[in-house]
């Protein structure tokens, strides 16, 4: 089943949902704010995907990513350092995460969504 890791008060993450429930996708809801994921599953999933870059995993439009000066870090920040980071504050992660198997989304785009997940 797809896991859609969002955030209730986003309008990006509602957007994503609606998209999926419309073209009838099955999904399970997690709040990354208030349960991000685990630290395992980030560096799973960021190893797997690194082809594009920590930056694609990263809300570089939040306030805390800006409070961090993240930025500046995450060109040579480890994997295992930007999963720890995430774990423990699900706000830095682009929303909606959406991941079942070796898929994996961050952010929404239709034709993204199109392409990956029909």
């Amino acid at each position: 089943m797809i896991k859609f890791y969002g955030y209730k008060r986003c309008s990006t993450s509602r957007a994503a949902q609606k998209w999926l429930t419309e073209h009838n996708v099955k999904f399970d809801f997690q709040d990354l704010v208030e349960q991000p994921p685990e630290k395992a599953d980030l560096i799973n999933w960021l190893t797997q995907h690194q082809d594009r870059g920590l930056k694609y995993f990263f809300n570089t439009h939040g306030q805390d990513y800006r409070k961090l000066h993240l930025k500046d870090q995450v060109a040579d920040m480890s994997i295992a350092a930007a999963a720890d980071m995430m774990s423990k504050n699900g706000k830095l992660i682009k929303r909606p995460l959406v991941v079942e198997g070796e898929k994996l989304t961050c952010g929404f785009n239709e034709k993204t969504y199109q392409e990956v997940w029909l």
